[in-house]
């Protein structure tokens, strides 16, 4: 793709646009000739938040890659749609559709968290579309006593009981506390600092769904037994919503050719956000080694 500085609404299908935010060039220089980047599309954290956690960490990779922001459909500045569209798998075919619209082949696509889902989905659906895939702090099931367990174990009994009531009925009234309490250990080193990546939520009603509905049964691990790309899953080893547990089951679900493993000791969710040095000299090994 070789727009820049795209800030638009993009429509993958009749009736339905997502918003797109790009960063850099995708074509560069290259001796007497230019060279296409690989575009890395950023699947967001959720459901019910936006891109912009994003920002401005990833722009530390705009010199490799174009950086495509965008919101998942119904979220952010994403046209809002029916509840009915509201599953992984439309959310994980969206991927290819907004590809398709922006004349992208082969990107690499990183999921975080929730966003994780949806690139597991997306692997298990279209299994050769990507060129490489990174399953950041994500889960392949809601496997909640190690949930429980890791509450417990970073902010005590509340934090356990607030978790285990959030989980079993987010409700606004229980989500407020669950910010409140279970939110601050998801990157214990983070609170208070000024500079850290934003929550933002822009569609509480589809987080609600989608805890009351296809999270409770998904099982995301069989679908990732038919990869044929480069799969690196990113934990922390420290985080309670995705325990380190659950990024282990994922790696061992894909193909060992296939699958690359790298967990960061005394982080949480999204180790970018607390040691990006750290974090992204590994993403720019992974994208930049053969594939």
């Amino acid at each position: 793709m070789n727009n820049e500085g795209q800030r638009v609404r993009i429509q993958i299908e009749p009736g339905v646009r997502l918003f797109v935010d790009v960063e850099g060039p995708g074509l560069v220089p290259d001796g007497n000739g230019v060279r296409e980047k690989p575009s890395l599309v950023l699947l967001h954290g959720g459901p019910g938040f936006d891109h912009v956690a994003f920002k401005p960490l990833f722009s530390r990779l705009a010199d490799l890659v174009q950086v495509v922001y965008y919101d998942h459909r119904g979220h952010g500045m994403s046209d809002r749609r029916p509840p009915s569209e509201w599953t992984l798998d439309t959310w994980a075919d969206d991927v290819v559709r907004l590809c398709d619209a922006l004349g992208i082949v082969k990107p690499i696509v990183l999921g975080q968290s929730f966003g994780g889902f949806v690139a597991q989905r997306y692997i298990a659906r279209h299994p050769a579309h990507a060129a490489k895939v990174i399953l950041s702090s994500t889960a392949g099931s809601m496997a909640m006593p190690r949930k429980l367990a890791m509450f417990e174990q970073l902010g005590g009994a509340e934090a356990r009981t607030v978790a285990e009531r959030f989980w079993a009925d987010p409700n606004d009234e229980n989500n407020a506390v669950y910010q409140r309490v279970c939110k601050p250990l998801y990157n214990p080193s983070l609170v208070g600092r000024v500079e850290s990546a934003p929550w933002r939520f822009t569609a509480p009603e589809i987080l609600q769904a989608f805890i009351r509905g296809e999270q409770r049964q998904m099982n995301l691990l069989p679908g990732l037994a038919v990869a044929q790309c480069p799969v690196l899953v990113l934990a922390g080893e420290l985080d309670p919503v995705c325990p380190l547990a659950d990024a282990q089951d994922i790696a061992a679900a894909l193909p060992a050719a296939w699958r690359q493993f790298h967990a960061f000791p005394g982080i949480g969710h999204g180790a970018w956000r607390e040691k990006p040095n750290e974090a992204f000299d590994v993403l720019r090994r992974f994208i930049t080694e053969p594939a």
